[in-house]
């Protein structure tokens, strides 16, 4: 099977509501978005706020994409247009009162991941070490959701922030996370 094949299979499945498809086309593109989004800000913090962002809208119109066109340009074509919207927003100087009337939707964990599991395996001391290792709103999630249990519609809540970006920092926070448990091993 090609890669191209298997790209398709994982967009058909992420528009199933597959969270494994999600997670893949995560690890796939996240490195594209944000290295497009670093050259346009010329900040890492908007780069990877914006990278969040675009996956989060991503996500949550799966079902709009068009397999016609090219998967990766609709990712950077969703970016750039966050990317102008916040310039724009910078410019007016106005406060994003968006989310506050948004319907929060029922969310359903699926079983754990990978990360999941190697995260649930490490001892606490060397746990919260590790955790320490990672930016502070990557912290904050994982210590939200993990330690304090709470629901996405509660973190997302907690820190008034859309769902869907709270999904993906969390996806994104355990990536990282397993990454340096892995490396400390």
């Amino acid at each position: 099977m090609d890669n191209k094949k298997v790209l398709e299979d994982t967009i058909a499945k992420a528009k199933k509501g597959n969270q494994i498809a999600f997670s893949k086309l995560l690890d796939c593109f996240w490195n594209d978005v944000y290295g497009f989004q670093l050259k346009r800000t010329e900040n890492e913090n908007d780069a990877e706020d914006i990278t969040i962002q675009t996956f989060s809208k991503a996500f949550d119109k799966i079902n709009t994409y068009d397999n016609a066109y090219v998967f990766k340009t609709w990712l950077i074509a969703i970016s750039k247009n966050i990317h102008i919207d916040l310039i724009r927003k910078r410019k007016r100087s106005i406060l994003d009162t968006r989310g506050s009337g948004e319907a929060i939707r029922k969310v359903l964990d699926n079983a754990p991941s990978m990360e999941d599991q190697l995260i649930q395996e490490q001892n606490l001391a060397n746990l919260l070490r590790d955790i320490k290792k990672l930016k502070p709103h990557y912290q904050e999630v994982i210590n939200l959701r993990f330690f304090n249990e709470l629901s996405y519609a509660d973190i997302a809540d907690k820190l008034n922030e859309p769902m869907n970006n709270v999904k993906v920092k969390l996806l994104r926070a355990k990536k990282l996370l397993a990454e340096i448990i892995t490396n400390t091993k």
